[in-house]
């Protein structure tokens, strides 16, 4: 391999002495793709790497255990560099979709933020719906996407679109990298942006030939962003408003959002209702904001809420809000919401407050910090006829299922809940999502993620696989549906490389649940695009003929070299719990055989309030 070498030297010198006007001057030697500049006086070194060297350095600048990442021509040098290091485990998945899943379920179960890699063209637009899903519920990403070189860039070059373009509106921040000497700059600042305020997403699209070019090996160590200066502090005047008018209520109630597990503020919360004597609801993203068997905790709010908590909202005085967005999903009728009462809104994100619900006392802050300054100055709050009247609302209408004499899901949420004191339950979207949300107790060693904003199906099995590569020696278990499952069976293969003992339970009821539910309920029982066994023979014997369910989840399993195990009666749940447990290196799949006409009850007719309640059909 061929060196040159270069010598620049311009005098300046007397009788061996170097002058004053020529001491800033210097000697410089180029040596391959690095150069070292050495000022004659001060003996100073500056080495010169490439954008893909640096890259490799502020990932482990930045502490970043695990990239998810797949390669493609784009980003193959940077695969290179990352193969000549050890700190940054590489995992990969057989798909970008599932990619970025699993770094999404890595950060909402770690606190990290996760970080993905991805090529250019199909490779990044593979990402949308994950990054879509992220934003939504607020979970801390660094998405690298490769790109063509500049001069190409606009040219309908091979595998080249504008992803930042098409990302700009479900991203926190997106940008291209066009200068090599910005490199450094623009991953510091990814970090901190996905990190702080708001959690969320960030993408850099990483041109080709920028990352090739040589530069500086500095990689900046703090961070100085004009135009965002996230709020950290709590105005306290705000705050003891709210805590005045809380004392005042007769009716109080909390409302407790995603805000508070994503801030980690579940233990000063729970002494916050403990000290107030205050009951709590929770959206199906809080769940777990103060353990679900607490006496104070009421249920779900919202389509597929608790009966007891969707009236107390309705006769509620107060209602104290923290890290939720009121979305559709458990407002219902907008201008039928809380009628009765005052709203406090607390929030990171000052777009969120009374964007959709009026709210009468706005606080911009983080969840744990304001929770934090409340502590400080709330007193009890005479509660004990509004608890009385909440409880009348629970023994009229428990949250239960009934039993049909055959397994049924709540059979299976009680095994759960028997045997895993210490888990990471990751649900995929549909009918066993909101029945988990339901009936799954989320205490102090217990987490439960899911696509909660976005309802992405495929999330479960990457999310369990993300999870469990976070929390190693924490049981994961994922619930999915079999329509979900298969959007995202593909990670099996990746389970098994990784010899992650995940435990996937598919509640296997061979249609598409939720929206059947809907046309039993509203459309006649008319089952369009729902039955998973139709095709050309049902379509051939006009309904009267339908094959077997395919794939057979347990051959589909051993394939992989994972376990499977078919379950039908509900003799049988705790034993494949059990058998599933010992499988320590090898992931689990485990087929519930559910009746088609298991339903998620209660639920909110289409444009109704939370009070118009289907309660059983």
């Amino acid at each position: 391999m061929s060196r040159s070498v270069f010598f620049w030297n311009s005098g300046g010198t007397v009788d061996g002495n170097i002058l004053p006007e020529r001491k800033a001057q210097k000697r410089c030697f180029m040596f391959g793709d690095f150069l070292c500049s050495k000022f004659r006086t001060g003996g100073f070194h500056m080495k010169q790497i490439t954008g893909n060297k640096l890259l490799v350095k502020a990932l482990k600048e930045e502490g970043v255990e695990y990239l998810f990442g797949y390669p493609g021509a784009c980003t193959i040098d940077i695969s290179d560099e990352l193969y000549k290091q050890d700190d940054v485990t590489v995992i990969l998945p057989r798909h970008e979709q599932a990619l970025v899943h699993a770094a999404d379920a890595y950060a909402r179960t770690t606190g990290k933020v996760g970080v993905c890699l991805v090529t250019s063209g199909p490779g990044a637009t593979n990402l949308v719906t994950g990054l879509a899903t992220a934003n939504y519920d607020s979970v801390p990403l660094v998405c690298f996407t490769g790109q063509v070189a500049r001069h190409l860039i606009g040219n309908d070059a091979f595998q080249e679109v504008d992803i930042v373009g098409i990302t700009r509106s479900i991203t926190k921040y997106g940008v291209t990298v066009r200068n090599r000497e910005d490199l450094g700059r623009i991953i510091k600042e990814a970090f901190y942006i996905a990190r702080t305020g708001r959690p969320g997403p960030v993408l850099i699209d990483l041109p080709k030939d920028v990352m090739a070019e040589l530069g500086s090996a500095e990689y900046p160590k703090s961070v100085n962003i004009r135009g965002y200066k996230p709020n950290t502090s709590v105005h306290i005047g705000q705050l003891k408003r709210a805590i005045k008018t809380l004392s005042k209520a007769k009716k109080p109630l909390f409302l407790a959002g995603g805000g508070i597990n994503i801030s980690h503020a579940n233990k000063i919360f729970q002494e916050v209702v403990e000290k107030t004597g205050v009951p709590v609801v929770t959206t199906i993203m809080g769940r777990g904001a103060i353990p679900t068997n607490h006496p104070l905790f009421i249920g779900n709010l919202g389509m597929h809420g608790a009966y007891a908590a969707n009236m107390a909202v309705g006769e509620c005085d107060l209602l104290f809000s923290i890290g939720t967005r009121f979305n559709d999903r458990i407002t219902g009728k907008l201008h039928e919401f809380a009628p009765h009462a005052q709203i406090v809104h607390i929030d990171i994100d000052t777009a969120s407050i009374s964007r959709n619900i009026h709210v009468d006392i706005p606080i911009v802050a983080d969840a744990k910090e304001a929770i934090t300054k409340m502590a400080e100055y709330v007193e009890p709050c005479s509660t004990s006829k509004w608890l009385a009247q909440i409880d009348a609302w629970k023994n009229e209408h428990p949250l239960t299922m009934r039993p049909n004499g055959v397994m049924g899901p709540l059979d299976i949420f009680n095994a759960i809940n028997e045997q895993f004191d210490d888990a990471i339950i990751v649900t995929d979207v549909g009918q066993h999502q909101m029945l988990t949300s339901q009936y799954v107790d989320i205490t102090e060693n217990r987490q439960i993620i899911m696509s909660g904003g976005l309802g992405t199906m495929g999330y479960g099995l990457p999310g369990a696989i993300g999870a469990k590569i976070g929390n190693p020696d924490k049981p994961v278990i994922a619930i999915s549906g079999d329509g979900g499952m298969q959007m995202n069976i593909q990670e099996l293969a990746t389970a098994v490389l990784e010899e992650l003992p995940v435990i996937l339970c598919i509640f296997n009821n061979e249609y598409l649940g939720m929206v059947r539910q809907w046309q039993k309920l509203f459309y006649g029982k008319r089952y369009s695009m729902t039955n998973l066994r139709a095709g050309a023979l049902s379509r051939r014997t006009d309904g009267e003929e339908y094959p077997e369910y395919t794939p057979n989840f347990i051959k589909l399993a051993e394939s992989y070299g994972a376990k499977g195990i078919r379950v039908m009666k509900k003799e049988d749940i705790a034993a494949a719990f059990e058998e599933a447990k010992k499988n320590t290196k090898t992931p689990t799949i485990i087929e519930f055989i559910i009746d088609p006409e298991e339903m998620v009850y209660p639920m909110i007719k289409p444009g109704g309030t939370l009070e118009d309640m289907i309660m059983d059909c």
